[in-house]
């Protein structure tokens, strides 16, 4: 973890930037990035982050002489372009080609040097500008973008005399950003050494945080219940303080959240002086208005339990956000975090189940629920959210497109659990079956939404819940884990396996799966006793009793596991290493508390790929079926790639990083694909193992219409080949 001090003096407006060129003095000869023979001349290095308002064809730093107005013509030195890319112009008394504010060129006629790419928006990135007599030359993020010659005007003598005579300013007009660090140096100043020493750093929300009580529409959307006491259920969201290099920054500070409208940022009010505040946080058990509860950011991460007690149809059906931010006096855009818009509804009272001990009446109430997600005829289908075409199952095919069939439905699984309490997989050939279902991409959202699978098993259940059996585990800690999110379920999983047998474990795992019609639940308790377990036996390994480690001085032993519990030779790249750390939340440091959220997501992904048709698919590396651990973002860049959307059916494999155990899609794979009409969907891959299907998966992935050509990611440059 970085240990980063946040200091708001190093922070400063654009439009307050002032920079002296004379600040280099007579130490400016010597050499810089390149073969260092410009002669004298100067770098300058900044962090630089643009807001989303920023506009094409605007000026970042105005160069002028010292003795005029600062107003008094507009000179570029660092500007956008048309197309939003970042140009260096030469410098007013040292070069010939340098601008005037009498030229009648546009600035793209002018020399400069650009870089190839769009300058990316609220994102802090570090620009260095590196000028000598003879040459400029452009820096983003310590690497070289553009350069350009240009000729020196006056002599070595005058040149110190020429430097005092220009002083560079912040924009004031069409750009509202910020400024880190701005330094003058010497060109013997490597700018890469400036641009890994101290990075900025910014508030944001992390996506594997994003947990209980959130659905996910396929628009962006996330559906939140909310209103009234009775009716509202939490919902909780992390935010993590990060540096410019996405490592969590060690600093103590103050968030607050509130609630905001997603159209124009403007807080929501409360209805009435009466009434309720929109947003609550939950702080041991008991409510209280978000605003005056602020979380400190403990080893740079905070988690908010919230409730929203307005209702979006109260408030003209507008969207609101959740918007996070520091207690600082002055409000900083890279310090404020926001979420997606939220959709805020009431729960329908009448599908809630009844009291608990009426098993019969509540399973009725749930059967209900559950077959309102169903097709008119029964079967068993969810809509993806960019069209109207259902993904069915059948026997003979993993992923089909037909019209809603009563005989697509999947045959109800009579036989023994296929997996025990420890996590073994049973040998019964007669009891096991490989089908694929495909989920609708409003699975990808968050862990506490309900599961993509948790409306697929409601078979018959009624008729099986006549048949009493008797658990040790009472019904209230079943129905509980039921209805609570993850957090909660992982919490009753801890406290049960210290106190209860295979054969508890084993019946609470069926019994449970009946409730919520979702045998995915079944999976995640058989292997929880196996998880905590090994968990706990890879920390003491790595830690040796002690209460951090070094992140680096970890790897080899989480490589190592992770190889046992899949059954592979092909262990953990540096890629894979650095999205689990994502995962994690930690930076250089590893904690407990960040090795078990790792732990809790590649535990079920490891014990997936120790399935033989995963397995054989992980192996394979010709074609490379599956990349690695690549995150969402990285899966759609890949797709999109730097020349546009690839063609309809390109697709690739990832684990959805949002999906962390006991959650019942945990371990699951996904299909990020490129449909006919060019846009991106998402869609769940979960293996059942009931009935034996002897052909490859990559067999059965193919043979969907949807799905063509296997994407390639690059890793460094996120653009997706085909094969």
């Amino acid at each position: 973890m970085a240990d980063e001090q946040w200091r708001e003096e190093d922070y400063s407006k654009l439009r307050d930037l002032r920079v002296s060129l004379d600040q280099v003095g007579e130490d400016g000869e010597g050499r810089g990035d390149g073969d260092g023979d410009g002669g004298s001349g100067f770098s300058l290095c900044l962090w630089l982050y643009l807001s989303s308002s920023a506009r094409p064809s605007s000026v970042i730093l105005r160069q002028n002489m010292q003795m005029t107005s600062e107003n008094e013509g507009e000179v570029p030195f660092l500007a956008l372009s048309e197309q939003n890319k970042l140009m260096l112009f030469p410098l007013m008394f040292l070069h010939k080609e340098a601008p005037s504010t009498d030229s009648s060129f546009t600035w793209t006629d002018m020399p400069h040097a650009s870089s190839k790419i769009e300058f990316p928006l609220e994102k802090w990135v570090h620009v260095g500008c590196e000028v000598a007599t003879n040459h400029m030359r452009l820096h983003v993020d310590g690497k070289l973008v553009g350069q350009e010659p240009v000729t020196f005007l006056s002599n070595e003598h005058q040149y110190q005399d020429n430097l005092k005579r220009i002083k560079l300013f912040g924009s004031d007009r069409k750009l509202d950003g910020y400024v880190y660090r701005a330094q003058v140096l010497p060109l013997s100043a490597l700018i890469t050494d400036q641009f890994v020493k101290n990075p900025p750093v910014k508030l944001s929300l992390h996506s594997s945080g994003i947990s209980d009580g959130v659905e996910e529409c396929g628009d962006g959307v996330w559906s939140i219940v909310g209103g009234k006491a009775s009716c509202r259920r939490n919902f909780s969201l992390d935010v993590v303080l990060l540096n410019a290099f996405g490592r969590s920054v060690n600093k103590e500070m103050e968030i607050v959240a509130s609630l905001v409208y997603a159209d124009d940022g403007t807080p929501v009010e409360k209805n009435r002086d009466d009434a309720e505040a929109p947003l609550l946080i939950s702080y041991d058990g008991l409510e209280h208005p978000s605003t005056d509860r602020p979380v400190t950011l403990l080893r740079g991460r905070a988690t908010f339990k919230l409730k929203i007690s307005q209702l979006s149809s109260k408030s003209d059906n507008r969207l609101f956000r959740v918007c996070f931010h520091t207690m600082h006096a002055q409000r900083y855009p890279f310090l404020e975090a926001y979420s997606h818009p939220i959709h805020c509804i009431s729960r329908n009272r009448g599908n809630r189940p009844l009291a608990l001990g009426k098993r019969l009446a509540s399973t009725r109430v749930l059967l209900d629920e559950i077959h309102s997600l169903e097709g008119n005829d029964g079967s068993r289908g969810i809509r993806d959210a960019h069209g109207d075409d259902c993904f069915y199952i059948s026997n003979q095919s993993v992923l089909r497109c037909n019209t809603p069939s009563k005989h697509s439905k999947l045959e109800h699984d009579r036989s023994p659990s296929a997996i025990d309490a420890n996590g073994i997989l049973e040998k019964d050939e007669m009891s096991l079956k490989t089908s694929l279902e495909v989920r609708s991409n409003n699975f990808e959202g968050t862990d506490g939404a309900l599961s993509d699978s948790e409306s697929t098993d409601a078979r018959d259940y009624e008729s099986r819940w006549t048949k009493e059996a008797v658990n040790p585990i009472s019904d209230a800690i079943m129905f509980k884990y039921c209805l609570e999110g993850t957090h909660e379920r992982l919490m009753l999983l801890k406290e049960m396996i210290t106190s209860a047998n295979d054969e508890d474990i084993t019946n609470f795992a069926e019994q449970v799966s009946l409730y919520a019609g979702c045998s995915h639940h079944r999976y995640q308790i058989l292997i929880s006793r196996r998880l905590l377990q090994e968990g706990a036996d890879t920390w003491n390994s790595i830690t040796q009793n002690n209460c951090h480690v070094l992140w680096k001085d970890a790897v080899p032993e989480i490589d190592k596991r992770f190889r046992n519990i899949a059954h592979s030779s092909r262990g953990l790249s540096d890629e894979d290493l650095e999205v689990l750390r994502g995962i994690a939340g930690c930076g250089d440091q590893l904690g407990q508390e960040e090795f078990d959220r790792m732990w809790y997501w590649l535990y079920p992904v490891a014990f997936a790929l120790s399935k033989e048709q995963i397995n054989t698919m992980w192996a394979c590396m010709s074609p490379k079926w599956i990349e690695g651990f690549i995150t969402r973002e990285e899966a759609e860049n890949a797709l999109k790639g730097p020349r546009g959307v690839q063609r309809p059916g390109t697709f690739v494999l990832r684990f959805p990083t949002s999906r962390i155990w006991p959650h019942p899609d945990a371990g699951s794979l996904v299909v990020t694909y490129v449909s006919a009409d060019s846009t991106l969907h998402h869609k769940l891959l979960s293996l059942d193992y009931r009935k034996k299907d002897t052909r490859p998966l990559q067999e059965l992935l193919l043979e969907e219409r949807e799905l063509s050509h296997l994407g390639r990611v690059s890793r460094h440059g996120n653009a997706a080949s085909q094969s």
